[in-house]
């Protein structure tokens, strides 16, 4: 066996380099070639087909190269000094088919190009990347990748990641912490570890980051957000066992600025107050461009019942990055990126005073830096493709995680992450029996945290890296398409290399009807993760997770299959998929109660168990029965067992249980948009939460419980006006309820003996805000 992967990894390689030779000479031409001045211009518009407005922000690019630009405020585009020759232009924008049009350019002449573009509201031919990280048209896709798009996050009014991905299938976001607001987004029934979590396709999001990332990541930033539940291409991570969510940074495309304010009271009283600012920058030749963001966020902690502890927390937050690029030839780009993150954040009660002066605090100070380079590289007829990458993320903690006027529980974390690697694609005319897409790479990731807890004598102190080596094959065409990929893992913390399969099969036997299946198998290794970094205040004391000396890596395959129908009734766009999904789990994590440490501290270790099952169904449909008219649904049906009953808590009077706590085998969501007037829309989006089983941490062991939660409806209503200032500029008025029916948590634990961690339902009681956007 080792011989074998020996030979293909040798082969893999010396294909690798012969074919970057080839790339190297074919750049230095590039770079020779990219200063010129030709005079060749295309200029023109962009018009809805149906309502013949004119649409901002289409992209607009020369097919086979990096140039391109996007419509303006007016619709309107002019793209200068093109070489002189015959090109292809395409015409692309969320919501939009894609148009392709050829154009024969002569030196000192312009030629006006205008596109019809067609709604294509279920984003068939929307570009997506994370199901192989090649640009694929979204139906020709081997595995299914769901899209968060910016108007979406707009519609739901959600100010920052986790807000927005309620509204995707398979997709619930959860707060697990009265005090601090520790949040985390479980796909297909499995909790938040089990997940990928990538920026710009890169796995620098760490444990760390994990505790309140999803919160942290504004909405500002964000693009879009491509989700594929599953293991999916073997490009990525094999920790991607429930599925990946793949953050999109804005890309600067044309010249803008964009205000906002969005002022929310929740529970009618404690004010949530979110700035933001969005400015792009593109050079008039389009071969360099910057977009620079930046929030601030103000957040007053809200107590549900009156007792002086808060169940909402209190946060102070700024962020400010960019995103950057310099075209270094007609079919090459060089990528930049970075942004900063400071946060303060606490929870408890009397917040006005220092944290060990209060019953009860768990507070902490972020400040968190992430960058990135890449280069991208490809042939005018993409059969090369070459990506080369780097990122990093250093964050700085300073904490305190205590109760009963502890001044000794400061604490002080320090995370260093960083993911280096290379890519390499070649598209065959045809191999063996159809064309298709090979790909080769290599990743490396590393990470070092550090993690002091004096007061409860706890020190982390975790170096992990480790080192992979992927390939995949994707026969494809417009009916087939088979990816098997396979991923080499030698993590430093695993004795042994891990090799992970992957394969998915698309099948499209006519036009309106996709069938998927895909196979993957994942590990988890024994190391500290998320939760293991956020400490719970339960009866006066704080819960410490620790590990077993005995913990063994986990290791997972997961199935799925999957019917996608596409379907028009005269004007009304239908969509409805279907998807079936299976993961076992052996030697699956649990946490066991496991008595007081030397400090009093009540201990959880983490263990393995027997294994683990989840399986279910998620049901998604879409209806488009008009331009003005968007209604899109779906809802997840699943179970979640353990193999064998296990226990967690020493209360004699609690059996083992089979079921797994916080997974309710019922939950869904509704988004709908409707345009009564051309600048109004009037948005109501909801997610239903089913009944489940959570425990329930009392002062004492035989105080320990498990409750059965009721079911919640969470349903929000939006109405935005926009105002027409001058050609370019617009003014948006927006105001809304969240949680109309008020469906919230009623049975908080109160005091200072409290479980913190008994949380659970919608995130926000009914809530009021107002807004007003400005773009230029």
């Amino acid at each position: 066996m080792k011989l074998k992967v020996f030979i293909a990894l040798l082969f893999c390689s010396v294909v690798l380099y012969a074919q970057t030779q080839y790339i190297a000479e074919e750049s230095i031409e590039n770079v020779t070639a990219r200063v010129r001045k030709t005079d060749a211009n295309v200029f023109g518009h962009a018009v809805d087909k149906n309502t013949s407005e004119h649409i901002s922000f289409i992209t607009i690019r020369v097919k086979g190269s990096t140039l391109g630009t996007a419509t303006d405020a007016t619709g309107h585009f002019n793209l200068r000094n093109l070489p002189a020759d015959e090109l292809t232009v395409v015409a692309s924008g969320v919501g939009y088919k894609t148009k392709e049009a050829r154009v024969k350019l002569e030196s000192g002449k312009s030629i006006e190009l205008n596109f019809e573009m067609e709604e294509d509201a279920v984003m068939l031919d929307n570009i997506v990347v994370s199901a192989n990280r090649n640009e694929t048209r979204r139906r020709e896709a081997p595995s299914i990748v769901n899209v968060v798009t910016a108007k979406l996050l707009e519609n739901t009014n959600s100010v920052c990641l986790a807000q927005g991905l309620n509204f995707q299938p398979g997709l619930r976001v959860e707060n697990n912490c009265q005090n601090c607001g520790f949040q985390q987004v479980r796909i297909n029934g499995l909790e938040g570890p089990y997940s990928q979590i990538l920026i710009d396709s890169r796995p620098i999001f760490s444990a760390l980051a994990g505790v309140y990332g999803i919160e942290q990541i504004p909405a500002n930033m964000i693009d879009r957000v491509e989700v594929v539940r599953g293991g999916g291409s073997a490009l990525f991570g094999s920790n991607a066992i429930a599925g990946t969510i793949n953050i999109i940074t804005k890309e600067p495309l044309s010249s803008s600025l964009t205000v906002s304010n969005s002022t929310m009271f929740i529970g009618g009283t404690s004010a949530d107050i979110n700035t933001s600012v969005n400015a792009a920058l593109v050079a008039d030749d389009y071969r360099t461009g910057v977009s620079i963001y930046g929030s601030s966020r103000q957040r007053e902690g809200w107590d549900a019942n009156g007792d002086g502890f808060t169940e909402i927390g209190l946060i102070t937050a700024r962020n400010i990055g960019f995103r950057s690029y310099f075209k270094t030839g007609d079919q090459s780009k060089l990528t930049a990126e970075y942004h900063n993150l400071s946060e303060f954040r606490r929870g408890g009660n009397k917040l006005h005073l220092p944290a060990h002066q209060a019953d009860i605090t768990e507070q902490t100070d972020h400040n968190i830096n992430t960058g990135g380079v890449k280069w991208d590289f490809f042939t005018p007829d993409y059969k090369h493709r070459l990506n080369l990458f780097t990122s990093a993320q250093k964050i700085k903690r300073d904490s305190y995680y205590g109760a009963g006027q502890d001044p000794n529980a400061y604490g002080l974390t320090n995370d260093l992450s960083w993911v280096a690697g290379a890519q390499y694609a070649y598209s065959f005319d045809k191999l063996l029996f159809m064309s298709s897409d090979f790909t080769v790479g290599t990743e490396y990731n590393y990470n070092k945290l550090t993690d002091e807890q004096l007061a409860y004598e706890r020190q982390i102190n975790q170096e992990m890296n480790i080192k992979s080596i992927f390939l995949q094959n994707e026969w494809k065409n417009k009916t087939l398409s088979l990816l098997m990929g396979l991923r080499y893992d030698k993590h430093n913390l695993i004795e042994k290399p891990i090799f992970s399969p992957r394969v998915n099969l698309r099948y499209n036997p006519k036009e309106w009807v996709n069938f998927r299946a895909s196979y993957a198998e994942g590990f988890r290794a024994p190391q500290a993760f998320d939760e293991d970094l956020h400490l719970t205040a339960v009866g006066g004391v704080v819960q410490i997770i620790v590990l077993d000396p005995e913990l063994k890596p986990e290791h997972s395959r997961s199935y799925s299959v999957s019917a996608d129908f596409y379907r028009n009734f005269g004007k009304v766009q239908t969509n409805l998929l279907v998807e079936g999904f299976y993961t076992e789990i052996d030697d699956v994590f649990y946490l066991e109660e496991a008595g007081v440490d030397a400090t009093g501290q009540t201990q959880l270790m983490r263990k393995n168990g027997s294994g683990a099952v989840v399986k279910g169904i998620n049901i998604e449909g879409k209806v488009i029965p008009s331009v003005k008219t968007n209604i899109q649904a779906g809802f997840t049906i699943q179970q979640s067992l353990y193999k064998e009953a296990e226990s967690w808590s020493e209360n004699p009077n609690l059996a083992p249980r089979r079921e797994m706590f916080r997974s309710p085998n019922l939950y869904g969501y509704l988004t709908t948009s409707y345009n009564p007037l051309k600048q109004m829309t009037v948005a109501l989006s909801g997610t239903y939460t089913g009944s489940m089983l959570v425990q329930h941490y009392g002062v004492e062991v035989d105080d320990d419980t498990e409750v059965w939660t009721p079911d919640f409806f969470d349903l929000g209503l939006k109405l935005s006006y926009d105002f027409k200032l001058s050609k370019g500029a617009k003014l948006q008025l927006n105001g809304g309820i969240q949680n109309i029916f008020n469906s919230f948590q009623q049975d908080f634990d109160t005091g200072e003996t409290r479980d913190a961690g008994y949380m659970y339902g919608p995130s926000l009681p009914r809530s009021f805000y107002a807004g007003l956007k400005l773009n230029l």
